[in-house]
């Protein structure tokens, strides 16, 4: 493991420029260096596809609505390879998939699990509270699936679901994003506890909203779309959204 700093970096604010920039410096490290990307990618798409099967086999597939809902909440975790194959090729270090994914699982002893069990409930407590608005607008619909019964889902009820669901899954997709944009980066960057660093990504993200969150809504769009041909197109859009997330945090610690 590379020298880290000790504590947080000065956060500058970001422009969006720096968001351009990123994606660009994002989609150039996966161009040159594909492996760790389409590496890390691969457990993002399997889980999907497990998730999937999951549902299936229990009967409950639409229940897979929220769950496909949710699952983007805990992406950042499949992130921190990418950041260290964006920061090696910073700095002219060798891209070696080895090294990479030994450097992300010596963190396992480190902060980052605490901020992962933070994200990974907050998922959980999605699909539960899902369970809940489901039940409430829904629950005496007869239904099987979401192939089966798509004109539930297009009642007057079965709309207000859908909107009232969206509010709150937003509500937490928002805090989770504010939590680890510059939360994830900054283990792999800097030596700093999970609370200093998700204080420190949220204050940044709270100081502006438009920006960021602007930024986080772009990566929902692209990750949904990216998850319609069976989680595939996450091979693709992971890694260079995982890339740019750490050439962001750079500029906006650049100060």
């Amino acid at each position: 493991m590379h020298d880290r700093p000790i504590g947080p970096p000065k956060i500058r604010p970001i422009t969006p420029r720096d968001i351009t920039q990123s994606l660009r410096a994002g989609l150039q490290d996966f161009i040159i260096a594909p492996v760790p990307g389409l590496f890390f990618a691969n457990f993002y798409v399997l889980g999907g596809l497990i998730m999937t099967w999951i549902t299936y086999i229990t009967g409950s597939t639409f229940w897979l609505v929220l769950a496909v809902m949710g699952f983007p909440l805990v992406g950042a975790l499949a992130a921190l390879g990418l950041y260290e194959t964006s920061r090696r090729r910073a700095q002219g270090e060798p891209i070696n998939l080895r090294e990479i994914a030994g450097l992300v699982w010596s963190h396992k002893a480190g902060q980052l699990p605490w901020l992962a069990v933070i994200l990974v409930i907050l998922f959980l407590f999605w699909f539960f509270l899902g369970h809940m608005i489901f039940a409430l607008f829904l629950g005496l619909s007869p239904m099987t699936n979401v192939h089966t019964s798509t004109e539930v889902y297009f009642s007057s009820n079965g709309l207000k679901m859908f909107g009232f669901g969206t509010l709150v899954g937003a509500g937490f997709a928002s805090v989770t994003f504010a939590l680890s944009v510059l939360g994830m980066p900054m283990f792999l960057d800097r030596d700093v506890d999970f609370v200093t660093a998700m204080i420190t990504s949220f204050k940044a993200v709270s100081d502006q909203p438009i920006l960021y969150l602007g930024w986080g809504l772009l990566i929902s769009i692209v990750t949904f779309a990216a998850m319609i041909p069976a989680f595939l197109g996450l091979f693709i859009v992971l890694p260079i959204l995982g890339h740019s997330t750490w050439h962001l945090y750079k500029a906006a610690s650049s100060a």
